[in-house]
């Protein structure tokens, strides 16, 4: 049969993601901190994306075209105890907290004489109009590596000793610990192991006692020995720290050969100890969430959840200078210039979209768990991605990208919005199942209020759940004491046991 050229018609279906859903969809999953740096990128790049200087972010649908449609920022949520009383009403005004400032505030914030009692300052010689500069009196946390470096210079006096011990500096982890072996270290610098054991020794009795060391014996030891409190017996308890962290206190006992009283007092100097002792140096700054809604309750006993203005990103479109660019310029500039309109429009679209939907989810949750913002934990139900979802008429993945990294400020606390969705376990009465985040909450209550001479095993703790109508396996309550670190029962009789002991 010969092959011969022809020409078919055929009709057929397929799903294609645009690059304005991808841009959607990318800006949905995006964290607060993340999607600053991306509109911060978009306004470098695109000469028509502006800083709304209203610094309420509704110039967002307006200058994409879709004014009427705005979002204002705010939902009110009437529910008691899950149920709902009346439908959302989607509030008119967002809530500025700029506005928290009254007028009588600021004023009580000023001098009582005004600016003229300020300008009489300068011609006392105090004041010459500048605000005081604080931060050159606040002295500077000192630095680990420096701090070292100091009493280096001072304690060895050999070049090469002195190049040994910089490099052994640099191996220090973030605890103190030397991360390197005494092997490495010497093949990495070409000599041999002595000289480097001798400089690390030295190094060793630097300030503060237990840097440098290879382990946690060996920490602890350093700083004993700085304490002039390493005796045969404590060498025997730093030894069998396993024993320790056990609360095993007889054969403690029977190896350290001490009275009770002696190993008491020797557990008590370890505690002391600083398993890590450069963390003092830490300078992390720790950075603190900023929630992206905000939940406050109401009179009326609802809740208006409304978005955090701070992360809410504040551009706008310059349709006055495409104008002007436009109504002078050349085919390519006219071409250019209408790309970047059609991008930017896309842009503020997809932000708008994007608080939109945040809104709405966080919205749906406060009505979902009403019942955990009222009475706490112990009334968090099992929720699913899925519930949420049907509810708002969306798809799970997009419930799921909203509700990751983002995060909600209530009246109990700030939490991500991923935590409201836990798995349900079921009742034995036939009611409704119990989220299990609220049976973690009930096991660590239980095992908190337990006395020491009755100590509650994993198969008590199961009969207390089961009379309670939480149907749990034994294994299910051994997970979820791991998942909250807490020890056995046998562990815990021995603590507790001990701590009787000693008072």
């Amino acid at each position: 049969m010969a092959l011969s050229p022809r020409l078919d018609l055929r009709q057929s279906q397929s799903l294609v993601i645009t690059p304005q859903l991808q841009q959607a969809i990318k800006l949905l999953q995006l964290s607060s901190v993340e999607l600053d740096a991306y509109v911060s990128e978009e306004l470098a790049a695109n000469p028509l994306l502006e800083i709304d200087d209203r610094g309420d972010g509704s110039a967002l649908a307006e200058s994409a075209g879709n004014g009427e449609d705005r979002l204002d920022g705010a939902a009110v949520v009437d529910v008691v105890d899950g149920q709902e009383e009346r439908p959302l009403d989607i509030a008119a005004d967002v809530v500025d907290n700029d506005s928290a400032l009254s007028d009588d505030g600021l004023d009580a914030l000023a001098p009582a004489d005004g600016v003229g009692a300020m300008a009489d300052w300068s011609a006392g010689g105090g004041y010459d109009g500048a605000a005081p500069d604080f931060d050159r009196n606040v002295a500077e946390a000192p630095d680990l590596r420096g701090h070292l470096l100091q009493q280096l210079n001072l304690s060895l006096h050999a070049p090469a000793d002195r190049l040994i011990g910089v490099f052994l500096i640099d191996q220090l982890d973030e605890s103190g610990y030397l991360a390197i072996t005494v092997a490495d270290a010497a093949a990495h610098l070409g000599t041999d192991e002595a000289t480097v054991m001798a400089v690390l020794k030295q190094l060793q009795r630097f300030d503060p006692p237990g840097l440098f060391a290879r382990d946690l014996r060996e920490c602890l030891r350093l700083q004993l020995e700085d304490r002039n409190r390493y005796d045969p017996a404590m060498a025997v308890l730093i030894d069998r720290l396993d024993l320790l962290a056990a609360r095993d206190v007889r054969k403690l006992r029977e190896i350290c050969g001490v009275s009770p009283e002696d190993l008491r007092d020797m557990i008590a100097e370890i505690r002391a100890l600083d398993p890590k002792p450069a963390l003092k140096f830490d300078r992390a700054i720790e950075q603190t969430v900023v929630p992206d809604v905000i939940m406050t309750p109401q009179q009326d006993g609802g809740w208006r959840i409304e978005l955090n203005p701070q992360c809410l990103p504040r551009v706008l479109v310059n349709h006055a200078y495409y104008t002007e660019v436009c109504r002078g310029g050349s085919k390519a500039d006219k071409s250019f210039m209408s790309d970047r309109l059609q991008t930017a429009n896309w842009l503020v679209k997809a932000l708008n979209q994007r608080a939109e939907t945040i809104l709405k989810v966080a919205t749906e949750l406060a009505k979902q768990q009403a019942a955990f913002f009222r009475h706490g934990i112990a009334h968090l139900r099992p929720l699913v991605l899925r519930d949420v979802a049907e509810a708002i008429e969306m798809h799970e993945s997009t419930v799921s990208r909203v509700t990751t990294n983002k995060y909600i400020a209530t009246p109990r606390g700030i939490f991500e919005l991923k935590y409201f969705f836990t798995q349900g376990l079921p009742s034995s009465s036939g009611a409704e199942a119990h989220s299990s985040a609220s049976v973690r909450h009930r096991i660590k209550v239980l095992i908190d209020g337990e006395p020491a001479t009755n100590i509650l095993s994993d198969d008590r703790i199961v009969e207390v759940l089961r009379g309670e109508g939480i149907e749990v396996a034994r294994r299910t309550v051994a997970k979820y004491r791991d998942a909250l670190n807490i020890p056995s029962s046998s562990r815990r009789r021995r603590e507790k046991m001990a701590e009787l002991q000693g008072h």
